[in-house]
Formats: C-alpha cells, sequence, structure tokens
C-alpha cells in the first residue's frame, strides 16, 4: 500500500528559524499484514505544536521528549479510525489517538500505543480531542488548578501570554472558571485582541508589538499581577513578573519566544526577573502535563462538560492536505493561527 509521510529533511541549524524546506513529503510503501496487536489506522487529524520545534534540534533541552532523526517519519498528537485490527481492544470504526502519531495518511501501529474515544464527548467533534478536550485543554485547566493557586473571591488578576493560540484561548476562560476576577491576555495582533475580549471572555488584550506594553499592562492591572500563565517567555515574561505581586504564582507551560534558540528549557531568567522573583517570594513552577495522568479522566469530563454547554468557547486553524504540514508548522511558529493549529488529514 503507498501512503504518503513528512520526514525531517534537515535542522534548522544554530538558532535557525524553522523553514517548509527543513521537512519532506515521501511516498511510501506499508505493509498490509497485521501482526498480532498491531491496528491499521487512517488518520484524520494531526496537532502541530509550538514544543514541537524543540524536536527539531539534535540536543532538545528538554527531559521528556527526543529529537526528531533526519530522514525519519515525523509524530505529534493524531486522532485517526480503525481500519484494520488484531487487537483484542479495538475494531473497524473505533477512533483512536495516540501522543506519538506519525505524520502519515495510513499507519500500522500497536494497540497499546492507542487510546480509544468517544466521540459524545466532543459532539462528534473530534479535532476538539487535540485541544480543548485533549492534552491541551488538560494543561490549560490542570495547570491553572495545580500551579494558579487560584482562590475564589480573592478578587485575583490573571494574564495569559501567547493568549490567542491553543492554550492561552483556553486558560483566560478556564482562569475565570476557577475563580479570578479579572483576565488579561497579551497576544500579537489587534484582531486577536478583538477575538479575546469579544468572544473568549478576557476583560482586556494587549498587543505586545505596539509600544507601551508595561504602561498598558499596568492601566489594565492596577493592583498588579497574581496568576501569569506564560506561554511565551522572553521579555514579555519579564515585564509580566517586573508587575506581579508578593507570593504570586506563574504557571510555566511554554517559551514559544524562545524555542528558535539553542537553550536549555526552561531558558535562564534575566538577572533582574530572577532577583524579582526572590525579592517578592513569586512561585515559578514548569508543569508538566503528563506527570498528571491519575488526573486527566476526570478532567476531561469536566473540559468536555463546559465544551457541550458553550460555555468553553474553542477556536481552531484548520488547514487540509499532509503536504500542508510543514507551512502549517512553519505559519504557527510565527503567530499565524488563532487558537489550535490542526491538519486534516482525511475525513
Amino acid at each position: 500500500m503507498k501512503v504518503k509521510r513528512i520526514v525531517l529533511a534537515c535542522r534548522p541549524g544554530k538558532d535557525g528559524e524553522p523553514k517548509t524546506e527543513n521537512f519532506r513529503l515521501e511516498e511510501t510503501d506499508l505493509i498490509e499484514e497485521l501482526m498480532d496487536d498491531q491496528v491499521m489506522t487512517q488518520t484524520l487529524y494531526i496537532s502541530v505544536d509550538p514544543y514541537l520545534r524543540c524536536r527539531m534540534n539534535e540536543d532538545t533541552g528538554t527531559d521528556y521528549i527526543g529529537p526528531w532523526i533526519i530522514s525519519e517519519v515525523l509524530d505529534s498528537g493524531g486522532i485517526g479510525v480503525v481500519e484494520q485490527s488484531r487487537h483484542d481492544h479495538f475494531k473497524p470504526g473505533d477512533i483512536v489517538t495516540s501522543i506519538n502519531w506519525p505524520w502519515q495518511t495510513k499507519c500500522l501501529l500497536q494497540g497499546n500505543s492507542l487510546t480509544k474515544l468517544d466521540p459524545s464527548l466532543v459532539d462528534g467533534h473530534l479535532s476538539h480531542f487535540l485541544g480543548a478536550v485533549g492534552l491541551t485543554g488538560l494543561t490549560a485547566f490542570l495547570g491553572i488548578k495545580e500551579k494558579g493557586h487560584v482562590i475564589p473571591g480573592a478578587n485575583q488578576t490573571m494574564v495569559v501570554s501567547g493568549a490567542a493560540g491553543a492554550c492561552g484561548t483556553l486558560a483566560g476562560q478556564i482562569g475565570r472558571f476557577l475563580g479570578c476576577s479579572r483576565i488579561v491576555g497579551i497576544c500579537g495582533t489587534d484582531e486577536k485582541c478583538s477575538l479575546l475580549t469579544s468572544e473568549m471572555g478576557f476583560d482586556a488584550a494587549l498587543n505586545y508589538k505596539e509600544n507601551g506594553l508595561a504602561d498598558k499592562l499596568r492601566e489594565c492591572c492596577p493592583d498588579g499581577v497574581d496568576v501569569y500563565f506564560d506561554n511565551v517567555g522572553g521579555e514579555i515574561s519579564n515585564i509580566v513578573i517586573s508587575q506581579m505581586t508578593n507570593s504570586s504564582h506563574i504557571i510555566l507551560c511554554g517559551q514559544i519566544s524562545q524555542y528558535n534558540k539553542d537553550v536549555p528549557y526552561p531558558p535562564p531568567l534575566h538577572p533582574q526577573t530572577a532577583a524579582i522573583l526572590k525579592e517578592r517570594n513569586i512561585a515559578r513552577e514548569r508543569f508538566m502535563v503528563l506527570n498528571y495522568a491519575d488526573q486527566h479522566e476526570i478532567a476531561i469530563q469536566q473540559l468536555s462538560q463546559w465544551l457541550k454547554s458553550g460555555r468553553l468557547k474553542v477556536k481552531e486553524t484548520v488547514v487540509s492536505g499532509i503536504e500542508n504540514m510543514a507551512g502549517a508548522f512553519v505559519s504557527m511558529m510565527k503567530g499565524g493561527n488563532i487558537g489550535k493549529q490542526i491538519v486534516q488529514i482525511s475525513g
């Protein structure tokens, strides 16, 4: 059987920005004879996420994901439908997912690497299993729940950077659900700012590309920042942290502004910012959602409830065709997406 796949053609190089030339579309043969415990799947959706940039480096600087290998098929979160099965838990027609789904139109996978999905949790909108009711939603929900120290009724202000992205759009809303009284987002265009305040329930949104971010943030957060959901790092985070209150909390989710630099993760802080953390007793805790697997099932049920009730609003940027995987990745790394970046492969 002939299938199409995406492999890593070359690495971006020292402090290099990813380009479409770093990826290569190939056609390859897929063995059709299944072994015991294997399933044949047709790929429906693949997730494109900022953390994948770390996998393009030979030394990822992380302790939980390995680098992609030159000329081998790439992988990330994905969803597919079972076509053939020699695994007791799966049958043709089942919808399945994996966090290591090959960037390939059809795949031969080990059944123990897959999780069966219940489409009713997302009212049949399967791509939401890669976003709002998947690891992205879990990251926003459990990150705030476990590291935000939100106290309902305490009049806390939460700031979200990368607020128009996959995790940011959800984190702002969930911060409100869990008890924050004021939500301020930081993003990169006026269009995104308008979306956050008109549709996502943010109280204010700031375009970091305009001058005077620090002054504008101070106007939006006159009593300081109590919770910071950090998706970007760099100078934006230096500004936010400078306005945080004593004993406040940072949820370290991502550092997309630093991913094109060959630095360890999490990147080192500016000395002045590090001094502020110490002086004000600010907790800056890295959050890894896979460490909270025992809470995933209950959290998924809550996210599904919010979604189906219409309370949790979801945005996606969907591109069709495996041949557009590279373009979707490069665009996402430059902020071209609103909400979750998804590539629809078939279906």
